[in-house]
């Protein structure tokens, strides 16, 4: 059986390490400012007794506000997940680092949210669409797409 981690928990180890890092943290999530979620993500990882070594799945989500970008990590060791969120409040030009160094199946998703949503993963080795064609103006998945 998976346990979800006490956000509050894994925001205290996270500030230990990077202090500027936490925003916010609730439930079984914890909210960080997006230039430190690759530095967060391989501490989540290398970290023994968290060795959260298994994206199970990365999601984008538009708030108009900001887009959202959504990590849910899963520890196949301890059998343990938490929920790691950041933002991106550049409509325009929304960048998050790429964890594709740290999990490699990370690729195809952070491609898919750049395709539909328009967040750049700076770092990603093939960033460009994946759905639609080069030249497709616009990004369907946003709230004022149309």
């Amino acid at each position: 059986m998976i346990k979800a981690l006490q956000g509050k928990e894994i925001a205290e180890k996270i500030a230990d390490q990077f202090p500027q890092a936490v925003i916010e943290s609730e439930k079984d999530i914890v909210l960080v400012k997006s230039e430190f979620v690759a530095d967060v993500c391989r501490f989540l990882k290398q970290t023994p007794g968290l060795d959260f070594n298994f994206l199970v799945d990365l999601a984008g989500v538009d708030y108009l506000d900001y887009i959202e970008v959504v990590y849910h990590l899963l520890s196949l060791e301890h059998s343990h997940s938490i929920v790691l969120k950041t933002r991106c409040y550049d409509r325009e030009k929304p960048v998050v680092p790429s964890v594709t160094p740290i999990w490699q199946g990370a690729d195809f998703q952070e491609r898919e949210i750049f395709d539909l949503l328009g967040v750049r993963f700076e770092g990603h080795y093939n960033m460009r669409r994946i759905f639609l064609w080069e030249g497709f103006e616009g990004y369907p998945l946003r709230r004022d797409f149309l």
